[in-house]
């Protein structure tokens, strides 16, 4: 065998399970995270860490710059905002916390498949990135989480009210979902509830259905200040969120993230602006720039039925995804595509982005050694990376299904991420 492949040799189980149940019950036990919470958050994650190469993070950071540098440009914004609901025309000084920048690591280096404004996982990660121990002299050399990780988060959430409202105090943060505790991770929203009480804020987990609002925006009776939005109803359309619609449109609470991100960012058409040369040649975009998303954004298409017949014909090219999706629901490869699937996509919003294929990580579950296909996500503000994690699985999509899969932690050459 050749030199040492970390992502291939290195089958160790290295996560610290009490270790990192200490870590919860530390963190708010007493406040709420009972052991059956720690129980179900324990399938979230990998029984193995993940490597990636300081040249393949320099490169996703670089791809990240450059598509927050066009997301800037007013000839972008007009292009993405002609497309959205008309609540995301609505400005906000504010940006949105915990944008998710998902990559492949494909043989032409690390691709961008997708942007999430509303990324779940990033606390979950910071702990199990401090649960991990070390199996062997290689992974003593590598380093995973930044120290002082949720402090970070904790000042992303103030900057996020102070480019909002300035000097104004905060005191309430609500973390709001649709039945918050039916959700898969409900464990992380109780995690930042705690957070937020240790760095001295009122902070409560709200239904978002139980919102009300009249002038004000209240839960259980008290007005909120900031909302640390967790919703996928990423437009506020649902009848039962025209509280969270109101507080937004009236700037009556600092919503976070919130539908303008969404719009410039995370709807799935978008990518297909980032991968047309000739758009970003016409906005004067600078050619080093596009270089870096030709190299690391796959060239994406908004499906348009009257290409059906070519687009089934090339199918095995692509993936196909719907434009506000996520959390891989509704997404298809297209080599596994039937007729019948085929049909219904056409008459839904859709985009066809180049397949990529992952990487892999091997592990090894009661003796038996098999790959599992893994992603790389950054967790990102102000266009900075904040935390690298990484999701393991098998299958078409991402999942939380697999054996020894889940949210696994990023490690890298000491000193050199």
């Amino acid at each position: 065998m050749g030199a040492f492949d970390f992502n291939r040799d290195c089958r160790c189980l290295t996560i610290d399970r009490p270790k990192l149940a200490g870590l919860l019950e530390k963190a708010g036990l007493e406040n709420g995270l009972s052991a059956s919470l720690i129980a179900q958050a324990a399938p979230l994650f990998a029984s193995v860490p993940v490597y990636v190469g300081p040249r393949d993070l320099t490169r996703i950071r670089r791809v990240i710059q450059a598509v927050e540098s066009v997301a800037l440009r007013t000839a972008y914004r007009d292009a993405a905002l002609a497309k959205a609901p008309a609540i995301a025309q609505h400005q906000e000084r504010h940006l949105g916390v915990f944008f998710g920048y998902d990559f492949h690591l494909g043989d032409e280096g690390p691709q961008l498949i997708e942007i999430n404004t509303n990324a779940g996982g990033a606390l979950l990660n910071a702990f199990l990135a401090r649960a991990q121990r070390a199996c062997c002299a290689e992974m003593e050399k590598l380093t995973a989480a930044p120290e002082g990780i949720e402090a970070a988060f904790v000042a992303m959430f103030e900057s996020e009210f102070r480019r909002s409202r300035g000097d104004a105090p905060l005191k309430r943060i609500a973390i709001v979902d649709d039945d918050p505790e039916k959700q898969f991770l409900y464990p992380e929203f109780v995690l930042f509830r705690e957070l937020f009480k240790r760095a001295g804020y009122d902070a409560s987990i709200i239904d978002a259905r139980a919102l009300t609002f009249d002038g004000n925006l209240r839960g259980n009776g008290e007005i909120i200040d900031l909302v640390y939005n967790r919703c996928t109803d990423f437009y506020f359309e649902d009848p039962g969120h025209a509280a969270l619609r109101d507080a937004y449109l009236r700037d009556a609470a600092v919503i976070t993230p919130h539908p303008r991100a969404h719009a410039l960012y995370a709807d799935k058409r978008n990518l297909a602006l980032l991968s047309d040369l000739t758009f970003l040649t016409s906005m004067g975009v600078p050619a080093d720039t596009m270089r870096v998303l030709a190299d690391g954004i796959p060239k994406t298409i908004i499906v348009d039925p009257k290409d059906a017949d070519v687009l089934w014909a090339t199918r095995k090219q692509y993936f196909f995804k719907p434009i506000h999706g996520y959390g891989s629901k509704a997404a298809y490869r297209g080599d596994k595509l039937t007729k019948g699937t085929w049909a219904e996509l056409l008459t839904r919003p859709y985009v066809a982005q180049r397949t990529v294929a992952p990487s892999e990580r091997m592990i090894e579950v009661d003796g038996q050694a098999f790959p599992l296909k893994l992603d790389v996500r950054a967790y990102t503000y102000a266009g900075e990376v904040q935390l690298f994690a990484s999701r393991l699985y098998m299958g078409q999509t991402t999942n939380f299904r697999t054996t020894g899969g889940g949210f696994a932690p990023v490690f890298t050459k000491l000193g050199e991420q």
